[in-house]
């Protein structure tokens, strides 16, 4: 119990301060987004928090609508190369510090995937949302997006059963030579990550 307040109020403290450094980056960010993709120029998708729970993820845009006339279909065709700038960068999730604000995030945890994704868990993959999720988390400075998906998620649930402090601090400090060298953003043969289907057949479990 100690552990999850104190986390929750280094949480929000850092949060508070890094949105005020940030405040010209943020705006910078912004005006390229709206130049180089348009409006809006945030992102907001629903996505599973602690326990499942549903809340709306904040980013910068990097991508275009999906538009069948003009082809933007795929993650590959719909990013643009200032969103791949972005990405690189990390610079997108600067807005998601307000989710952490809010309490629906912290900065370190399993990263907040799609909707979709809860029903295709097994019961131990479920137990990522035993915690809430994170900006940054032991599978992104592990190999994040070019991971496969088995060692994301037992990464995960490592973190859930080990996760301290002195651990959120080596996971933040190994985060920022992940950020500044881009390790990581794409997976093999994508533009981002492709899609998680579920477990192998025959392993499927349901979770609780």
């Amino acid at each position: 119990m100690r552990y999850d307040h104190v986390k929750r109020g280094v949480d929000i403290v850092t949060a508070a301060f890094l949105l005020l450094l940030s405040l010209p980056l943020l705006a910078a960010v912004a005006v390229v987004v709206r130049s180089a993709i348009g409006r809006p120029v945030l992102f907001r998708q629903v996505r599973p928090g602690m326990a499942g729970r549903p809340f709306t993820l904040v980013k910068f845009r990097t991508m275009r609508d999906v538009d069948e006339r003009r082809g933007l279909l795929s993650d590959a065709q719909r990013l643009t190369p200032a969103g791949r700038v972005l990405r690189a960068l990390s610079l997108d999730e600067l807005p998601t510090l307000w989710n952490v604000l809010r309490g629906e995030m912290s900065l370190v945890g399993p990263r907040p995937l799609l909707m979709d994704y809860l029903r295709r868990y097994t019961a131990e993959q479920w137990r990522r949302h035993e915690v809430r999720p994170g900006i940054t988390g032991l599978a992104q400075i592990s190999g994040r997006n070019a991971l496969p998906w088995a060692d994301k998620f037992a990464l995960d649930t490592w973190y859930v059963d080990h996760r301290s402090l002195a651990l959120d601090l080596w996971i933040l400090v190994r985060t920022v030579p992940v950020v500044l060298t881009g390790t990581g953003v794409r997976a093999p043969g994508c533009a981002t990550a492709p899609e998680y289907a579920g477990p192998p057949a025959g392993r499927a479990e349901e979770h609780a």
